[in-house]
């Protein structure tokens, strides 16, 4: 069976409103949720409240930055969410940004690559029941271990762009996590990940709307991918993928200090790459070019200021 995946929380939803959307996801086929962690609410509180309002759907974070959490934290958050849903929990983790990390959270943004690798390898340690005295490159960790076990330790994906991290999924990890990639450059990613095993998991986040007005969607988009894109890392993944003639313009006027100007340079073909959008059939045949492409989980965002969210999730549910 195909997974779909669906982003919670909803922005203009009260949390405690959300028990009638994720029941209603369940019921048109969805298979997944997930939350993010990005100046919005927590991974973990969408996620445990959706455990106990569903007893099919799988719920995931991607991701989980491993830099503004102890280790133990993290290890002890992720053991209870995996009691709390059984075989339906992944745990996705990152080195997220210094802009998220350093100036947000007020901690070190240091060897991002090597931090990511040895949380991955505290974390399949700590929730495996062992007791972890460890000195990784990165951090150390003395004498932790859980009190009680976990019947069924979560998968850990790692959110990657470039070869590098992408690799570390592989090898360290059950798979890998994707953000602005399109079906056209999952052939190019994916290889990196399975070279460490066919079975290795590719889940993608892709930013959704089956609306036929597409200016609403852009105007969200042009904010979306400029601000992003503005990050070395990504504009890093973008010239990789061979993408940078699309954005040239926008990082020329983004590196003068002209946000507004880095918006308008983005061309309807640039944002229309990374945001689907137009009739539900289409956006469907896209969602399900990506299932082509090797994607083993679409995690679709709507873009609620265009259209309301739950109209949207009916259109794009699995038939």
């Amino acid at each position: 069976m195909a997974r779909l995946g669906m982003t919670i929380p909803l922005q203009n939803l009260p949390l405690p409103l959300h028990e009638r959307f994720v029941r209603e996801l369940e019921q048109l086929g969805y298979t997944d949720l997930w939350t993010s962690e990005a100046q919005d609410l927590d991974g973990f509180v969408p996620l445990a409240l959706a455990s106990q309002w569903s007893k099919t759907l799988r719920l995931g974070c991607a991701c989980f930055p491993v830099q503004t959490r102890g280790p133990a934290l993290l290890a002890m958050s992720a053991a209870a969410l995996a009691l709390a849903a059984p075989g339906r929990f992944v745990l996705g983790i990152g080195s997220s940004s210094e802009f998220i990390v350093k100036h947000q959270n007020a901690r070190p943004f240091e060897k991002p690559f090597q931090y990511t690798r040895d949380m991955a390898r505290f974390l399949r340690a700590a929730l495996r029941h062992e007791k972890v005295r460890h000195e990784y490159e990165s951090f150390s960790v003395r004498g932790f271990q859980l009190r009680r076990e976990i019947p069924e330790p979560p998968p850990i994906l790692v959110a990657a762009l470039r070869p590098g991290m992408l690799e570390l999924a592989g090898r360290e990890a059950d798979g890998a996590i994707l953000n602005y990639v399109a079906p056209e450059d999952v052939p190019k990613v994916i290889p990196h990940v399975r070279k460490f095993g066919e079975t290795k998991e590719i889940a993608a986040r892709i930013y959704v709307c089956p609306t036929r007005e597409p200016e609403p969607v852009r105007a969200v988009a042009r904010a979306s991918i400029a601000a992003y894109f503005a990050v070395p890392t990504y504009r890093a993944h973008q010239e990789w993928l061979g993408n940078a003639p699309l954005f040239e313009a926008m990082w020329e006027r983004a590196a003068a200090g002209d946000w507004k100007g880095a918006r308008a340079a983005l061309s309807d073909e640039a944002v229309d790459r990374y945001y689907i959008h137009g009739p539900a059939e289409y956006c469907r045949e896209r969602i399900a070019a990506y299932h082509a492409a090797g994607v083993d989980t679409p995690i679709l965002g709507l873009v609620e200021e265009a259209m309301d969210p739950l109209e949207a999730a009916r259109l794009l549910a699995p038939r």
